[in-house]
C-alpha cells in the first residue's frame, strides 16, 4: 500500500515539474517574441525619427508590439481552444487596420508636394514584420527589418539625383530670426524657388519650420543651410 502512495506522489511530483518546465520555457518564447518586436520597432523608427518623421520611434515600436500580440494571442487562443479558431483572423485586421494611421502621415502641401507616403508605408511594414514575429518567423522579421532599412537609406539617394525639383525642410531655433534666416537660404539658391512657413516637425514652443521648394536642382546642399545662424537641423524631402 505504501509503495503505490508512493508511486502516486511521485508521478504528480513529476507531472509538476514537467508543467513548471513547459511553463517557463512558453514564458521565455513569448519574452523573446516580444524583445525581438521591441528591437525591429525601434530600428525602423530611429531611422523615421532621425529625418524629423512624425511617427517616430515610440509610434513604430508600439506598432510593432501590438502587431505581435495579436499573432501571440491568436497562437494562445487555438491551443487553448484545442485549434478550433482561424489564427490568422486577428492579424488579418491589424494588417487592414492599420491603414488609419498611415492615413494620418500623409499630407499634401500647398505647394501640391505630398508627404509622408513613406512613413506610411513604413507603418503598415512595421506591422507585418509584428506580425511575423509573434508567429515566430524570425529570420522573415529581422531580413525585412534589413531590407527596409537599406530601401530608405539607399533608394531615397536615386530618387532625389532622378527628382527634377529639390524640397528641404529647414527649422529655425527663434522665430523672430525668420527673415534673415529666408534671406540668407534665398541667397545660396541660383534659379525659382519658393519658402514659406510652416508648423515645426520638433514641436519645441518658439521654433518655426521652412518648406524650401527649388524648382530646378541644383548643387545646395543641406550642410550649407545648417551653417546658417540659427538653423536647428535642415533635411532634404
Amino acid at each position: 500500500m505504501s509503495g503505490v502512495i508512493l508511486l502516486s506522489s511521485q508521478v504528480n511530483l513529476d507531472w509538476s515539474l514537467i508543467k513548471e518546465t513547459f511553463m517557463w520555457d512558453s514564458l521565455k518564447y513569448d519574452l523573446l517574441k516580444l524583445m525581438i518586436a521591441v528591437i525591429c520597432g525601434a530600428v525602423i523608427g530611429s531611422e523615421r525619427s532621425r529625418h524629423g518623421r512624425a511617427a517616430g520611434m515610440r509610434t513604430h515600436i508600439l506598432v510593432c508590439l501590438g502587431a505581435c500580440m495579436t499573432s501571440m494571442t491568436s497562437i494562445f487562443v487555438a491551443d487553448t481552444l484545442l485549434n478550433q479558431v482561424d489564427v490568422l483572423r486577428i492579424p488579418a485586421q491589424v494588417i487592414s487596420g492599420i491603414g488609419f494611421l498611415g492615413a494620418g502621415m500623409i499630407i499634401l502641401k500647398s505647394n501640391n508636394v505630398i508627404t509622408g507616403l513613406t512613413t506610411a508605408a513604413g507603418i503598415w511594414a512595421t506591422g507585418v514584420i509584428g506580425i511575423a514575429v509573434g508567429y515566430g518567423f524570425f529570420t522573415g522579421a529581422l531580413i525585412s527589418v534589413a531590407l527596409f532599412l537599406i530601401t530608405i537609406t539607399l533608394f531615397s539617394k536615386f530618387e532625389r539625383r532622378k527628382r527634377l525639383a529639390q524640397v528641404f525642410y529647414v527649422e529655425v531655433g527663434d522665430m523672430y530670426q525668420t527673415n534673415r534666416v529666408i534671406d540668407e537660404i534665398s541667397a545660396l539658391i541660383v534659379g525659382e524657388h519658393s519658402i514659406r512657413t510652416i508648423a515645426p516637425r520638433s514641436e519645441k514652443s518658439g521654433n518655426i519650420g521652412l518648406n524650401v521648394v527649388i524648382e530646378r536642382r541644383g548643387d545646395l546642399t543641406v550642410n550649407e543651410i545648417c551653417e546658417i545662424k540659427d538653423v536647428v537641423f535642415a533635411i532634404e524631402d
